[in-house]
């Protein structure tokens, strides 16, 4: 039995062997159609909803242990596995964080959701943000963990980090378990990653019209992400909060989920 107040997987061996905590049974479940694609959605328990938004490349199981912290503190969790990952399909188009949001405002509608906060990780962070620049009256708050807005804001990666290598290894697996296109995932990493190059390109004037209240978290140890660009956003959105989780990397829900759930669940609490 895993204890989250005292779990720790800092080098991600747990989850590359066995992925992250299961997920509870939810309470409900099914595919949203969307411009040739099906969106998958879980939801879990009732209470005040609160989407969570997958990075790349993973799938809505990678918030094993988020979902029964949010749960404990009185929330109904929403889950949506992004176009193409998971057991979502996808259509011909390029991926762009803009036909994201659109699919997280389809399960918004067929869940009767009017508004709602997000916690995005990674890609999921920039699907939140895009979403609320674009339909804020449909957000409440947006919970921005570890992803950049301009291209500025990467560290070069030459050479993949061991957690990096192990993360991608759990993607591959669970990849080939859960989609409609086992064997594609070749193609698949290559189109997320089309769009992780040249997306997003948010401008520091765009950026400063965003009219919801934003936390930007930022991992100490961060992979992929500048300090200086998570800085830089918090300074330019208005009223935007910074959060440093210390310790940590790009995998912070993963490596401590006390960590990151008491970030996460202050935020909500606001």
């Amino acid at each position: 039995m895993i204890v989250l107040d005292s779990y720790t997987d800092d080098d991600l061996i747990a989850f590359e062997k066995h992925g992250a905590l299961p997920l509870p049974e939810d309470t409900g479940h099914g595919s949203v159609p969307v411009d040739g694609a099906l969106i998958w959605y879980g939801t879990y328990v009732g209470g005040e909803p609160v989407v969570l938004l997958h990075g790349g490349l993973g799938h809505s199981g990678n918030w094993g242990f988020q979902v029964p912290a949010l749960i404990a503190a009185g929330y109904q969790v929403v889950l949506i596995d992004t176009r193409g990952h998971g057991r979502s399909t996808r259509d011909a188009r390029p991926f762009s964080y803009e036909l994201l949001a659109s699919d997280v405002l389809a399960v918004l509608d067929a869940l009767r959701i009017e508004q709602v906060p997000l916690v995005g990780w990674s890609d999921g962070a920039c699907t939140a943000l895009v979403f609320a620049m674009q339909m804020p009256e449909r957000i409440s708050r947006v919970f921005y963990f570890g992803c950049n807005m301009d291209p500025s804001g990467t560290l070069p990666l030459d050479v993949l980090p061991p957690t990096v290598e192990r993360c991608f290894a759990r993607h591959q697996a669970d990849y080939a378990r859960l989609s409609s296109t086992p064997d594609q995932f070749s193609e698949f990493v290559e189109a997320v990653g089309v769009m992780q190059r040249s997306q997003p390109n948010a401008t520091a004037e765009e950026l400063a019209r965003v009219q919801v209240p934003v936390t930007i978290a930022q991992a100490e140890h961060d992979e992929f992400i500048r300090r200086e660009h998570a800085e830089y956003l918090a300074r330019t959105i208005p009223g935007a909060a910074f959060a440093l989780l210390p310790g940590v990397s790009h995998f912070a829900p993963l490596q401590r989920p006390k960590l990151f759930n008491a970030a996460m669940l202050e935020f909500l609490a606001r």
